[in-house]
């Protein structure tokens, strides 16, 4: 019991498939054997713990840490902002959140990326900060381009960027993907068609935040982190939530 509801039961229905053969790489990566539920350790519910204070002043801004505001790097400006809720929609605070993503071409800083795109030499594609005590996060960032993949024979990712929540010890992390409202790749994803309720898929799909964007500048996209609970945000390794 939490101080204002139930604890939600996990929905497996509204879990992605782990066997989809149009994501060809699910075919060898999900389990052929039901899966067993171990008890966890004090190590991964206590520790080890992020250092609050080791956060640089440009880590949330991936526009100019990779140069550390030497350089800025190229595309279109943006702002990512929302909320780390519980399932009741308090505010979670002091939470880290990091993210990663592709440069304005659709291309990581990643030596098995080979894409054609160049990169950025102003880019690195990664940025960390904390939840205020409202439970509130913002980036600054470019929109992430989007890339081809070696699925299908013409398939693409559509524009994303990965999200990592933490609880209180690294063995509380959740991960997800953040999509753009109006990118018509999302329907065309086997990656995205895995997360079989619509409502569900809607939730990763952050929607344009006009009132906080900025004239002659950046624009904003909104997108809050639910954990657990009907409104939950789909995560990768951990679907039900924290």
């Amino acid at each position: 019991m939490t101080e204002t509801a139930a604890l939600m039961p996990r929905r497996r229905e509204v879990h992605p498939d782990p066997y989809y053969p149009d994501y060809k790489t699910s075919l060898t990566r999900s389990p052929s054997l039901p899966l067993l539920s171990m008890e966890s350790t004090p190590s991964e519910e206590t520790g080890p713990r992020f250092g609050h204070n080791m956060l640089g002043a440009l880590d949330n801004n991936l526009i100019s840490n990779y140069t550390q505001g030497k350089a800025l790097a190229v595309g279109e400006r943006i702002r990512v902002h929302g909320r780390v809720l519980d399932e009741t929609g308090r505010a979670v605070p002091h939470t880290l959140v990091e993210v990663w993503q592709a440069n304005a071409g659709g291309r990581y800083r990643h030596i098995k990326d080979t894409y054609f795109a160049p990169l950025d030499p102003n880019f690195g594609g990664c940025g960390r900060t904390i939840t205020d005590d409202n439970g509130y996060y913002e980036f600054m960032t470019i929109r992430p381009g989007a890339y081809p993949w070696p699925n299908r024979a013409n398939d693409w990712r559509p524009m994303h960027i990965h999200f990592s929540i933490f609880g209180h010890a690294f063995g509380q992390r959740l991960i997800s993907q953040m999509y753009f409202q109006g990118d018509p790749l999302i329907d065309l994803c086997p990656i995205a068609a895995t997360v079989r309720d619509r409502s569900q898929l809607d939730r990763l799909v952050a929607p344009l935040d006009m009132q906080n964007s900025r004239g002659m500048d950046y624009l904003a996209y909104k997108f809050d982190i639910v954990l657990r609970g009907r409104r939950q945000t789909m995560f990768e390794n951990k679907p039900e939530g924290m």
